[in-house]
């Protein structure tokens, strides 16, 4: 991978992180067309997603501060509303948190399976997207613990190439009648464990099997400069991204995603 590849791939990283558009399946996209294959990929791709976590800590510090803030408060309740939001995002790491540690060679697998899962990833975030944009279910002002597990449950579903997890998370959250502003904010939030626990495996993996074999043939620096990329158009699209839920026009990305999808599925089987 070269400089130029890794800052268009850390761009396209930033950006589709937070759209609903799949991040993955993008990746795994422009993998095919710039010729990136193997360990190769699959190291930027976990490089570039920590750094879009880094993203989301700098746009939702207040949130998080109110959290932490929340947790360690000796005269709150023992169910304060910041230390049940809390027990929410653990509930819902429960069912990624399953498929990292029985199915992570899969899902590794999965990514270097071609194009044609991509498509059908698309074609099902589509759906997704406008399934939650015209449903109409009571609102409820909290998310619950049994919601945080079905959206959990979303997250680990979209371990997939082209089925997006902000996609998949924020729509399935819609569809059980949380609040679109709530349900942006908790999408973002619960994907911070997930990813930097797959971020501190890695480094466990590299400092057992040695860093050159955990990178493969990748430069540092074009890591590097993924990296930055990542991070910076995250934190635009995150705020755009927040901004985009609340007015509640996901429909359009699920149009794009249609069609992107379509696209791939005809080129993959042609």
């Amino acid at each position: 991978m070269t400089e130029l590849q890794a800052l268009l791939m850390g761009l396209l990283q930033g950006l589709t992180e937070y759209l609903p558009v799949s991040s993955s399946g993008h990746l795994t996209i422009a993998s095919a067309l710039f010729g990136i294959e193997g360990e190769e990929n699959l190291t930027f791709t976990i490089a570039v997603h920590v750094a879009t976590v880094l993203s989301t800590l700098v746009i939702l510090w207040r949130e998080i501060a109110w959290l932490l803030r929340g947790l360690v408060d000796t005269k709150a309740p023992l169910l304060s509303p910041e230390r049940k939001y809390i027990l929410a995002i653990v509930i819902s790491m429960i069912p990624i948190g399953i498929v990292g540690v029985f199915f992570k060679d899969y899902v590794e697998a999965i990514f270097g399976s071609g194009l044609l899962i991509v498509g059908f990833s698309l074609i099902i975030t589509a759906a997704l997207l406008t399934m939650s944009y015209y449903a109409r279910p009571r609102q409820k002002e909290e998310i619950s613990l049994w919601q945080a597990f079905v959206i959990g449950l979303a997250q680990s579903i979209a371990v997939l190439p082209g089925l997006s997890r902000s996609g998949s998370t924020i729509a399935t959250g819609l569809l059980l009648g949380v609040k679109k502003e709530k349900m942006a904010q908790f999408s973002f939030l619960m994907v911070i464990p997930p990813i930097l626990g797959e971020a501190l495996l890695s480094i466990l993996e590299a400092a057992k099997d040695g860093a050159e074999a955990a990178v493969g043939s990748i430069s540092m620096s074009a890591l590097l400069i993924g990296f930055v990329a990542a991070f910076v158009s995250g934190c635009l699209a995150c705020k755009w991204m927040v901004s985009i839920v609340k007015k509640g026009k996901l429909v359009y990305f699920g149009v794009y995603c249609a069609i992107v999808g379509s696209i791939i599925l005809l080129s993959s089987i042609l």
